[in-house]
């Protein structure tokens, strides 16, 4: 008897994140069902545009890789999806990203994030109730309550004192409460209590990831989103780069999408309901924008131009490094293996090559 192809569903399959899950899967012998309809060009304009991503896991994967033109929020279309496949697994990375431009249009920003959110939780428990539910929610979710941690300034990079308990990393007990969020991080505090909900109050197999910086080649980079990625872009087209605030020594924890995705399948196959994890690069990999424009210079020989603004960004982080020792106590086998050096010579590897 043929052995059945367990089935995936991927929401922002052409994303950063949905295609490397779409990889990631079909590569473990799933079948996969790909989301996007390209939104993230309606946020950021044709560079922000996913269609070539899209379009190369099209031709990579032809028998294993469906791919449907479609908007999360399109409850009629998306209750077909469910009601045409069997789904073991959903990967619900389909999101508005920026937390800058949420503020241009939070009706938008909330629509996607949290209705669109819902709408796939309620999908989940009509049609494929023992799928695992995976959600790529946000450090955002914090708020920036990060910035009372007592930081000390050094020469490249802002850190927390060694004897502090947050050396470590942020971990989930941290309030989301009393804090400034941003509009999209309030949109991802809808959404990500409504998963663990889900979870603990249907009993459904739902998990939310806290992640920092998510990054990696296949990033559709803009100026308001995409760290690392743009950043590159940036150095290597000869783009100004806006350095905004805290004298351009704000940290960043970065967990590569393969990285990432490995710990999807990590839950995928030993499930927990309701859970949440703080994600990312951990004291692994980790860097400030000034480090990280010293790294891609030498990488490219080529000098970055920068202008620094005093102001920086509403709620934004100061230091934001994740503890991710939760994770790694439920899923021990699991362990990080991109650095923050490989991830840039890849990222560089990508950009000079072009898409």
């Amino acid at each position: 008897m043929k052995k059945h192809s367990p089935q995936a569903l991927v929401t922002g399959s052409g994303g950063l994140i949905g295609s490397e899950a779409v990889e990631f899967f079909v590569r473990k012998g799933f079948k996969v069902v790909g989301i996007d309809n390209d939104m993230r060009r309606y946020f950021f304009g044709q560079t922000g545009s996913t269609a070539w991503n899209t379009q190369r896991l099209k031709s990579a994967y032809p028998k294993d890789f469906t791919h449907i033109t479609a908007d999360i929020r399109d409850e009629k279309t998306i209750s077909r999806i469910f009601s045409d496949h069997s789904f073991d697994l959903v990967i619900h990375a389909a999101a508005q990203p920026s937390h800058d431009w949420a503020a241009k249009e939070p009706l938008t920003d909330f629509s996607i994030n949290a209705t669109g959110t819902l709408i796939m939780l309620e999908n989940l428990r009509r049609y494929t109730p023992d799928a695992v539910f995976i959600f790529t929610s946000t450090n955002k979710v914090y708020g920036d309550r990060p910035n009372t941690l007592p930081l000390k300034e050094y020469p490249t990079r802002w850190d927390v004192p060694k004897t502090h308990p947050s050396f470590a990393g942020i971990d989930e007990s941290m309030s989301i409460d009393a804090t400034l969020h941003s509009v999209f991080g309030a949109s991802k505090v809808a959404a990500d209590v409504m998963v663990q909900e889900y979870g603990r109050y249907f009993g459904l197999k739902t998990v939310a990831f806290r992640g920092g910086c998510l990054t990696g080649p296949h990033h559709s980079a803009a100026s308001l989103h995409g760290f690392l990625a743009y950043l590159v872009k940036a150095i290597q087209k000869n783009i100004t780069y806006n350095i905004r605030g805290f004298k351009g020594k704000q940290v960043r924890d970065n967990i590569h999408a393969h990285d990432l995705i490995a710990s999807f399948y990590e839950v995928f196959k030993k499930p927990r309901s309701g859970e949440v994890y703080n994600i990312g690069g951990s004291r692994f990999a980790n860097v400030s924008i000034l480090e990280a424009i010293a790294k891609i210079e030498a990488i490219l020989g080529k000098k970055a131009k920068t202008e620094y603004f005093d102001q920086p960004r509403i709620g934004d982080h100061q230091w934001y490094i994740s503890d991710i020792s939760k994770f790694k106590r439920h899923y021990p086998k699991w362990q990080l293996t991109y650095g923050i050096d490989q991830t840039l010579k890849e990222i560089c590897r990508f950009a000079t090559k072009g898409k």
